[in-house]
Parts: C-alpha cells; structure tokens; sequence
C-alpha cells in the first residue's frame, strides 16, 4: 500500500505570473496532481510536470466546476494515492477563500498538507493600478471586507455603520454585484458621497481595466460602462493619488493581446518581452521539435566532424539538436576538431557561446544570398567542405548560394519540427473566443502550422484588427504564400527586433 501523499495549499497571486512565490514554483514543478481555481492565471501550470494531472475546480459566483464539498474529497482521494497534491487558488488561499475549510478537511481526514502563502489581489490590484492603500499624507490604515458573503446566512455579519466610520482606505473584495447597495448603505452609515472610489479589474493581468468615480456615482458607472467582475474595490482619498502613481497601464503596450507561436521551451523569453511592456500574452505554441527521420545523416556527419573547414548553425534549435547528438557519440568538446564556426543570427552565436564556442562568421540576415556573400568577403570557400545544420525542412537558397561559390555542401538535418497541438494553458482556447490585436510569427514553420490549426483567414475575418507581425525574409514569404503580407517585419530578424517591431508600430497607430 503506497504511502499517503501530501496535500499544498498554494496561493498563485492575484493574476500576472511573475507574482507566483518561489515556493509555489518549486512545487509545482514536483506535482503529480494540480487542481486549480478559476482565477488562477492558466499559464502557471506550464510549470507543472507534462505527465501531471491537471482538475479544473474553479468557483465563479454560481458556477461551480466542482462543489465543495466534492473538491474536498477530491484531494482527500488523490493524497492517499500516494500522490503529491497542489491546490492552486488565486490570490492566497486563507483569503476569502475557501482555503480553511479544505485545510480543516485534510486535517481531519489525516492527509499531510502544507499551505504556501500568495500575493492577494487586495495588496497587488491596487499597487499595479497606482493606488497605495495607506500613505502618510493620506491614510495609515485600511479595512477590508467581502462584498460576497455566505448565501446561506440569514444576517450580514458586516457592520457598515462601524465601516462607514472606521478611518483609512476601505477594500471590498467581490463586491461588484452589490456595489450599488454597498455604496448606498456606506452613504446613510455618515460617509460622503464625494469619496473617491476605484475598481480595479483583473488587476496585474494585461487585461486590467480600472474605474475611477465616488461613493455617489460608482454604481451608475458601473452599470454605464458594464463593469462586471472580478474586481477590488478602494474606498478613500488615496484613490486621488492615481494620476500620478499610474505605472501599470502607462506601459506601451498595455492592452494589447499579443499571440506569441514559438515553441513552448522559447515561448518564455519573448512573452516576457512583451509582459514587460504591459501586453496581455496568450502563448500558443505551434511547433515542437522531433528529431529528424533520418538520424544517419546526422551520425555519420558527426563521426566524419574532421573532415570539415565549417560548421554552420541557423537557428538555436539546431544548436541544441546537434550537441545532443554529439555529446551520445563524445565526451569531450574537444572532438569537435578544428572547424570554424558560423551562426546564423545573434540568437543562435548565443547559443554557442553558452558552450564557450567561438563563433568564427555571423551573418545577421538569414537570406541565402547575403550568407553567401559574408562567406565570400570571410575567405575564399571554393573546395572547402561546410556542414549545414538545420532543420529536416528548409529553404535551398543557402546550399545553393554556397555551391555556386565552389564549397562542397552537405545540407544535414539535426532537428525536424513537428505541430504542437496540446493546449495546456488554456491559450488557444481563449484565442478562439476572444482574438487578438498581434500574432507574432518566428518562422515559417510557426505560420504553416498556425494556419493549418486556426485558418488565419478565418480568423482574420472573425477579428479584422488583427495584425500579423513576421520575424524576418524567411517568415514572410511563409506569409505571402498564404496571401497574407505582414503588417510589420522585424528588423534585426531577431526576437528583441520582433518585440521592438511591435512596440513602434502599436505606438503609430
């Protein structure tokens, strides 16, 4: 009989990803079973083990995936499997969650579980929105309570006449369905009906919208403008210091929604770029990387290394491929021989460089033509011979453009991408229902298998203000090929060109 797992109860922070605790991080990434809530934001669980089971638990006012009571024993169930449990709940799970009755049901049915702490929406909304809680010019103390108490209960347990007088900064959570009768009361109670208030939605995400009206007013703004949950509220003078403090939603590209479509290990690093400066990112890989049908080639290319002046490198991924392969042939990188090294772009040299490889010729623009001519102002190449290695399927320009220059070529695939069609965070979904403003495309594989999956006509006719942005040459004949001309090309052809590319022509427009 295996051994009983342990349950963790761990706060994922109130939306944007980078709020996660490191503890949360961590494990995440030993779970076997992750049951999440509804305000969890879906790209965490890309941390989480591919073979681990994901359980969609999330509440959302009537709409419960799983009741509670269920849940509980839900992860009563998978514990005693042996299993290791992570409860992912918004914010942090003591907070106007539910956070302690799940406690109080694994303690009672003796299930091991620990709880890890989150940032609560009450503390970030706020701070991403430009309004302090407390400020010495202002206010040195703040309240907070719910707005969405127990149904079953016959009384409020609030006071809102101690409320209405209590000094500092008022904050309700999941108040936005009873703001007018809030606000009402909180009026009567004594205060002013000039009091600023703010409503924070989605606070942190790249979706945030904030509201700013008074005790007096906020209720018919929120009917005007269809301000719907999930949202916090502030009550107080700091809500002034907002035009000022505003940091979050002054980043260029706030508001907007960029699709980034490279594979799952890159996706990070430029959805990152484009979370920096205030994007909404939905991460929809397109590809993954398999290894070639025929491994042969690449053996037989790796054994012969000696026999080669050059190597030539394209991308990252085939930087990666081949060392893969080289290092279950070799162990020292020493049997690389004496070839000289050429990488195609910043992004693959980096690559190298990380092995401590020298890289000998970089041309910058992936065009054959251009490639070829940086070979030929390097040295003469008539006779030498050039390993290529790239993926199973790429354009011929540059072997032919090398030929014609006398070098003996042998074009070798390390890597062959195939389509990724597993939705593990929710992305495509959300893509589907919702559109976007950018769909960022890093290769022309990226926008063969994006089309093949949604039909970027379709879903341009469906969402006309989307816009295609294309890495460099290579891409965008991918895109001309499908009758599509790029709204922006990147230059550099690189990824920080791709998100500079971006940023200048949201800013224009």
């Amino acid at each position: 009989m295996s051994s009983v797992g342990t349950v963790y109860l761990v706060g994922a922070g109130p939306g944007d990803p980078g709020l996660l605790t490191l503890r949360g991080a961590e494990l995440l990434a030993r779970a076997d079973v992750v049951v999440y809530d509804a305000l969890v934001n879906p790209e965490l669980l890309r941390l989480a083990p591919v073979s681990a089971e994901r359980i969609y638990g999330g509440k959302r006012a009537k709409d419960h995936a799983i009741p509670q009571d269920q849940l509980n024993q839900l992860l009563v169930q998978k514990a005693k499997t042996g299993k290791c449990v992570v409860r992912l709940k918004g914010g942090d799970p003591y907070i106007f969650g539910r956070g302690g009755e799940e406690a109080e049901e694994l303690a009672e049915a003796g299930v091991p579980f620990e709880v890890v702490p989150g940032i609560s929406s009450i503390v970030a909304a706020p701070n991403y929105a430009g309004i302090p809680l407390t400020h010495r010019d202002h206010c040195s103390s703040f309240t907070v309570f719910t707005g969405h108490e127990d149904p079953t209960k016959e009384t409020s347990s609030l006071d809102l006449g101690w409320l209405a007088a209590a000094p500092g900064t008022k904050v309700i959570l999941m108040g936005v369905e009873r703001i007018k009768t809030l606000s009402h009361q909180l009026i009567e109670k004594g205060m002013s009906a000039d009091t600023p208030v703010g409503m924070i939605r989605w606070g942190t995400t790249g979706r945030q919208q904030t509201l700013i009206a008074t005790l007096g007013t906020v209720a018919d703004e929120v009917e005007r403008t269809g301000f719907s949950a999930p949202a916090v509220t502030l009550i107080g003078d700091v809500v002034t210091l907002r035009d000022r403090l505003n940091w979050f939603e002054k980043r260029p590209l706030f508001g907007q929604r960029v699709v980034v479509t490279r594979t799952r290990d890159q996706a990070s690093q430029v959805s990152r770029r484009f979370r920096d400066l205030g994007a909404a990112v939905l991460e929809i890989p397109t590809i993954k990387i398999d290894a070639p049908d025929n491994r042969k080639d690449l053996v037989e290319a790796i054994i012969g290394l000696n026999s080669y002046e050059w190597l030539v490198f394209t991308s990252p991924n085939g930087v990666t491929a081949f060392f893969e392969a080289f290092f279950k042939c070799f162990k020292d990188l020493r049997d690389l021989g004496g070839c000289r090294i050429a990488a195609i772009g910043p992004a693959t040299a980096a690559k190298l460089t990380e092995l401590h490889l020298q890289v000998d010729l970089m041309p910058e623009a992936y065009v054959g033509s251009e490639i070829a001519e940086a070979f030929k102002q390097e040295q003469d190449i008539e006779n030498l011979n050039i390993l290529l290695l790239r993926a199973q399927v790429a354009n011929p320009d540059l072997p032919k453009a090398l030929i014609e220059l006398g070098a003996i070529v042998d074009d070798v695939a390390c890597y062959k991408t195939v389509p990724e069609t597993e939705d593990v965070s929710g992305a495509a979904e959300q893509f589907e229902k919702e559109g976007a403003d950018w769909i960022t495309f890093s290769s022309a594989s990226t926008v063969e298998n994006f089309n093949a999956r949604f039909n970027l006509a379709e879903s341009r006719q469906k969402y006309p203000a989307l816009r295609f942005a294309s890495i460099g040459p290579e891409t965008t004949k991918a895109l001309i090929a499908l009758g599509f001309k790029p709204d922006i090309e990147a230059t550099p052809h690189t990824i920080e060109g791709l998100v500079q590319a971006v940023r200048k022509a949201t800013t224009r427009s």
